[in-house]
């Protein structure tokens, strides 16, 4: 699985998604943002201790000393006016990212990597890792001891795999002394408590701090949706109003009236190969209960064969229909393309889609003005609503045991992964990185970035977004299932014997991993799932 993501990363970023960064950066700057109405060019407002400056609107990415990025920097200085500070602080990186912390955005800006600098006077030495190859160069350096990174960046749900390997140290201590106020009601986490526990933590310890917000996000064709030919023939054969689909039955019907491969246009397009696939099969299995169909009981039995495993799986074989005749090879690279071509009527994917296809700097783009995002379907259970998202990849960073100061990799951490820091970063078109944080949707230069339609949808998304698992074993765990939903659509398997085979999968990693330990990590996976109940209309 990992070679099949690395190589869609890689193909991404070597050709439409690297142009289409480059694209972002030279052709959506904001409007707003004019070098000669620049706030003050080299000065902080009043009560400020620090932040960027230099732009219109730079004020609002500056802080105080009472503000996680204060205490942070102060601690920082602290550290290097007594001596005590490290000589640099190496962050292994992935190479897609790297852009957003070392390119100027937006023009007059310094650097996130140059202002810590300025700010603290510890040098920052970014290396950069192959994209997909993240967790195996991770584990190499904690195998070997080589010492080669300070931080690691991989993907969310490792935490827990790394962790059991003691390579990463837990936070918990520099978590309550440097207060980073994750759960902030107004600038944190979506879903507070719960959405830290999701991203930063494993078995209730913080091991992480998330850097990402690979929460999978629904478009689709406002064209296509809003032409009158079109609302009238889909309003005739099914008698209900076309619109983005609410539940997983008008989506099947609405991308099966959209299925024209002979015109060069299919359906949907969320993806159905090995390595991103089973994403879009987590969506229709865990909204077949209220609040959630969980992958596990209580007593650690795995759930997925069952009832709604079997239609969830029949489900996803039978949506191929409306997808292309490739589908089961088709990946991130091949989505992005077809759908900037105009070739899908919907689709899901990470949350930068509209920020690098609706986009009139992207010429190659035949949809600019043409997306509308919605919240994932879902089905109507005792008269609600269940729709659900599921979070996959998501980049978070963690301290190695081997780092020479890990409360100045802390400090580091907190101050990137501040609200303030972290909207001004993410708004960057120079690398993935993505919004997640309630402070970055409101954020008017994401927003502007990202598109202000595009960014509320995905702030609700987040609210209804499960995880993947992310306990010991997780790896092992999701290949089991994707492997066996593979050859369900292969037809090699029917989707009883896949499930079948999946959850004995399951038993033997339960047992190797260690099944006390694991029912632990199932407990506290479940506070982060989503109570979310939407009105049926």
């Amino acid at each position: 699985m990992s070679d099949m993501i690395r190589m869609s990363r890689r193909r991404l970023l070597a050709s439409g998604g690297k142009a289409a960064v480059l694209v972002a950066a030279a052709g959506i700057a904001p409007k707003f943002i004019r070098p000669s109405r620049a706030y003050a060019a080299d000065a902080l407002a009043p009560g400020m201790i620090g932040g960027p400056t230099g732009f219109d609107g730079s004020e609002r990415y500056q802080y105080g000393p009472d503000t996680p990025e204060g205490r942070a920097i102060e601690a920082a200085k602290a550290m290097k006016g007594a001596g005590k500070a490290p000589a640099k602080i190496v962050l292994g990186l992935s190479d897609g990212s790297i852009g957003q912390l070392t390119q100027p955005f937006p023009a007059g800006a310094p650097s996130i990597k140059d202002l810590w600098e300025k700010e603290t006077g510890i040098p920052l030495e970014i290396v950069g890792v192959p994209n997909g190859q993240e967790f195996t160069k991770t584990m190499q350096d904690i195998s070997t001891k080589g010492g080669a990174y300070d931080i690691y960046a991989v993907e969310w749900n490792r935490l827990g795999d790394l962790a059991e390997t003691g390579g990463i140290l837990k936070l918990d201590d520099f978590v309550a002394q440097y207060k980073p106020e994750w759960d902030d009601p107004e600038r944190g986490y979506v879903n507070g408590a719960k959405g830290v526990s999701l991203l930063n933590q494993y078995r209730g310890s913080t091991y992480g701090v998330s850097l990402d917000g690979d929460f999978q996000t629904w478009v689709y064709r406002i064209d296509l949706f809003g032409a009158a030919a079109e609302k009238k023939a889909f309003s005739d054969k099914h008698g209900y109003e076309l619109a983005p689909p609410r539940t997983w039955k008008q989506h099947d019907e609405i991308a099966a009236f959209f299925q024209r491969p002979d015109k060069g246009l299919f359906g949907s397009t969320d993806l159905r190969n090995q390595g991103w696939g089973y994403t879009n099969w987590y969506q229709r299995y865990v909204s077949m209960a209220s609040p959630n169909q969980f992958l596990f009981d209580d007593t650690g039995k795995p759930l997925i064969n069952s009832e709604q495993g079997v239609a969830a799986t029949n489900e996803y074989i039978a949506s191929l229909a409306h997808h292309s005749p490739d589908a089961i090879s088709w990946g991130w690279p091949e989505q992005y393309g077809n759908f900037a071509k105009g070739g899908a009527a919907m689709t899901c994917a990470f949350s930068n889609l509209p920020k690098f296809l609706d986009n009139a700097g992207n010429k190659d783009s035949a949809v600019t003005g043409k997306i509308g995002s919605m919240l994932p379907p879902g089905r109507e259970i005792d008269g609600k609503l269940i729709s659900r998202s599921v979070l996959w990849l998501n980049l978070s960073a963690s301290v190695s045991s081997q780092a020479k100061n890990p409360e100045a990799c802390y400090l580091f951490l907190q101050w990137l992964g501040s609200s303030r820091i972290y909207a001004w970063m993410t708004a960057n078109p120079g690398g993935y990185f993505d919004p997640f944080r309630l402070s970055d949707f409101s954020d008017r230069l994401v927003r502007q970035t990202y598109h202000a339609y595009h960014m509320d949808v995905v702030r609700e998304t987040v609210a209804r977004t499960v995880p993947t698992i992310n306990y010991p074993g997780a790896t092992a765990f999701h290949n089991a299932l994707d492997e066996n939903l593979v050859a369900a659509l292969t037809k090699a398997k029917t989707a009883e014997q896949a499930m079948v085979d999946t959850e004995a999968e399951w038993k033997k990693i339960a047992r190797r991993t260690g099944e006390e330990k694991l029912l632990e990590a199932i407990k506290t996976n479940k506070e982060a799932w989503p109570t979310v109940l939407d009105p049926i209309s």
